[in-house]
């Protein structure tokens, strides 16, 4: 049998298996909070891109769900269900301002609450009774009522002392900017903005580069520049640009897109002369010592495709084309960076940042925001590629992208 031919049966036999494994209370634990908000918006931006902010369709979408789209949505609908449904359980049947789910880290549970929204804007709270609306609220009275933040005002990313990781930028302003837009309230775009911007302040480093630093201010800070940290800032931006850009508020915020637009290059430009031979980032970007990861590798390429499709930039766009290629390869064995069971590989640990790991939900998550930003910039015209399209192997992106979604259903439990 060929390889090609093992994987596809692989993935027939992960969705059977998926579609058969029950949800329950006990499949959420903190260390997998983070997760099921990037599952929640990769599964947006790969099943049902016109509900997610990084199409060309108006945000917020519509209501009335179209009917060709009822199954793709599902999935992210089931996350928002299941978060609400053990939600006072996780939270110690506490009332008012509190995250979706109990959790050390004051930003992670955000990353769920575009997954709430979504399901509150489309009125699933009408089908199972829970209320989507005011989740989201207690959400965000969290975030600002509750959480510490600096002097200057940047919301923490932990609860338990004033500390700013490069990896809120993706799981809180996306939140505050969808928010905004579902309730028409430019001020919550516009604090959106002023995160990112705070948060920018603080951790890249002029000295190198302008590299984020990954973790600042309080005890246990790291001050390395770790590249799933970096690709996590370019990769929130990205959502937030793609929110106000397709929003009702696009003419008031050109500026803060513009700046948005521009810090996304300032994070590419300084990553990828970092890029390893072998078409991967290193743990640390700009220290070659450390494991080489495909995790990061996939996220920050998903952004290149995302840029040039939102604003038009192309510069790293043939460097993107070169890693995605190198994440996609094949030999007579199989895919050489995803294992037997479909995992990629080589991984950061996601629960132990300075590790190797060996199975990354995390990183099956940046393949699918990787491929889905690739499909769409093919669909798009491929514009600003020094490459030919002649040469792009639609049925291998179909095989990728199959086997890691699989994986990634089948992981989740849901």
């Amino acid at each position: 049998m060929s390889a090609r031919a093992t994987l596809l049966r692989c993935v027939t036999v992960m969705l059977w298996m998926a579609s058969s494994t029950p949800v329950s209370a006990q499949t959420l634990t903190d260390a997998q909070v983070s997760v099921y908000g990037t599952r929640s918006e990769v599964l947006l931006e790969y099943n049902a891109s016109s509900y997610s902010v990084l199409s060309s369709s108006a945000v917020p979408p519509p209501q009335q769900i179209p009917s060709d789209l009822t199954g793709a949505l599902t999935d992210v609908f089931t996350i928002a269900h299941t978060i609400l449904a053990n939600r006072s359980i996780s939270n110690g049947n506490i009332t008012g301002p509190q995250p979706l789910i109990q959790d050390s880290s004051a930003g992670d549970p955000a990353s769920i609450g575009i997954a709430v929204l979504l399901a509150n804007w489309t009125g699933q709270g009408t089908l199972d009774g829970l209320d989507y609306s005011g989740a989201a609220q207690d959400q965000l009275e969290f975030l600002f009522l509750k959480v510490p933040k600096t002097d200057d005002g940047a919301i923490s990313h932990r609860i338990g002392q004033v500390q700013l990781w490069s990896d809120f930028v993706y799981m809180v302003p996306p939140f505050l900017a969808y928010y905004g837009v579902t309730t028409h309230n430019i001020s919550l775009l516009q604090e959106a903005y002023a995160q990112i911007s705070l948060y920018r302040q603080y951790l890249r480093d002029t000295t190198a580069n302008n590299l984020w630093k990954h973790i600042q201010l309080g005890s246990g800070t790291d001050n390395g520049h770790w590249s799933t940290g970096n690709a996590w800032a370019a990769a929130g931006m990205i959502r937030v640009l793609g929110t106000i850009q397709r929003s009702q508020f696009e003419d008031s915020l050109q500026q803060q897109q513009e700046d948005l637009a521009n810090w996304i290059q300032e994070i590419h430009g300084a990553m990828y002369p970092h890029l390893d031979s072998s078409g991967l980032f290193h743990n640390y970007a700009d220290n070659s010592s450390t494991f080489l990861d495909a995790s990061s590798t996939a996220l920050l390429v998903s952004t290149v495709y995302r840029l040039s499709l939102l604003w038009g930039v192309h510069t790293h766009l043939p460097l993107a084309e070169s890693s995605r290629k190198s994440l996609s390869a094949s030999n007579t064995s199989g895919l050489i960076h995803f294992n037997a069971n479909g995992w990629l590989t080589p991984v950061v640990d996601p629960y132990s940042y300075p590790d190797q790991g060996q199975d990354s939900p995390e990183g099956e998550a940046f393949v699918i925001a990787m491929q889905a930003a690739w499909r769409d910039w093919v669909a798009d015209g491929a514009i600003g590629a020094n490459i030919s399209l002649r040469n792009v192997d639609l049925n291998a992106y179909v095989l990728v992208a199959s086997f890691v979604v699989s994986n990634f259903v089948l992981w989740s439990g849901i």
